[in-house]
Formats: C-alpha cells, structure tokens, sequence
C-alpha cells in the first residue's frame, strides 16, 4: 500500500463522467518515457499505462517531479486541461 501513496492516478474517465478519447491515450502519455526492447515497448515504472475499474489510467510516479518536473507537469496540465479525474496528487502543487 505504500508504493501506492508515491503514485497519482489519472483515470480516462472525464469529471462529468464520460470516457477519455482516443482510446489509446494513457498509452501515447506513457510514451515520453518508454523504450523499444527487441521490437516491444517497455514502459517506465515511472509513467506507465495500467487499468482502474475497467478504465484505462496512467499512473505516475511522484519522484517524476524531481527526476523529469518538464514532462511531469506537462502530464498532470494536460489532465487539468481535459478534466481527468487525478488521485494522489499533492494539494501543496498547486500554484
């Protein structure tokens, strides 16, 4: 349960509750830090796509703030902007 207090959540489910489009969005966000190993991506631990109650989510590490702030805030904005329900972010990031 502690590894889940270091990452935020951002669910493709809009807060009006409609499903996030394209569907193949958490995968492109998790993209920025992915590599391709013998023809397969591998996505970070970091910044990865993964499933919340059959919704699509990207979870994101929050030691990408120190390690990555640029992609790191460009990610939780883009949330802000498309009204992604985000869990575990600190109320102290606010500007």
């Amino acid at each position: 349960m502690a590894d889940d207090d270091k990452k935020i959540i951002i669910e493709g489910i809009t807060e009006s509750g409609e499903t996030f489009r394209p569907s193949d969005w958490a995968e492109r966000m998790s993209g920025g830090l992915s590599k391709f190993v013998k023809h397969r991506i591998i996505y970070s631990p970091l910044l990865r796509p993964a499933m919340k109650d059959g919704n699509k989510c990207v979870m994101l590490d929050k030691s990408m703030k120190e390690a990555h702030p640029e992609l790191y805030n460009s990610i939780l904005n883009f949330a802000k902007a498309n009204k992604l329900k985000i869990c575990g972010e600190d109320e102290e990031e606010s500007e």
